[in-house]
């Protein structure tokens, strides 16, 4: 029973690791919305299946094309109509060397504290680590619900 049990744990880690692990594309997007899609133009259907925005689209189409933002802002635009700009975000990995130490005691002793082993000293050194920056890689800008603008990192 255990070992069944820790199979189907594996098994759905497993399978967990790997679904997220799956590209999220337009594609992906349209057939987890196909009512949204399908209420598109053809012209704007043909954009968002390869990933293109334009002037004039709606937030669906936009949303399909690029998916979900990772901030909103609004805002009203110098003709006092209504904006909105949305930024994706993405992430650099900064790359820095840190000193460590340690003292210590420990070990294992068996059963009861029968046996086994144990190890004391002191260490220290140089590492490298690597910490991951946010930075916005594209907005687009709506202004009364429609594509005004856009601009992408290349």
């Amino acid at each position: 029973m255990i070992g069944a049990m820790k199979m189907l744990v594996s098994a759905l880690s497993a399978g967990l690791l790997l679904v997220s692990c799956v590209p999220y594309t337009p594609q992906t997007r349209i057939q987890q919305n196909p009512r949204i899609f399908s209420a598109l133009s053809a012209k704007d259907q043909d954009l968002v299946q390869r990933g293109i925005i334009a002037r004039g689209m709606n937030a669906d189409a936009v949303f399909l094309a690029w998916g979900k933002p990772t901030a909103v802002v609004v805002g009203s635009s110098h003709s006092g109509k209504n904006s909105e700009r949305w930024d994706y975000a993405g992430s650099t990995p900064v790359y820095t060397s840190s000193f460590y130490g340690s003292y210590g005691y420990g070990g294992y002793r068996g059963y009861h504290g029968r046996g086994g082993y144990g190890y004391s000293g002191f260490g220290f050194g140089m590492g490298p680590d690597v910490a991951y920056v946010p930075h916005r890689v594209a907005s687009v800008w709506f202004v009364d619900h429609s594509v005004d603008a856009w601009e992408r990192e290349q």
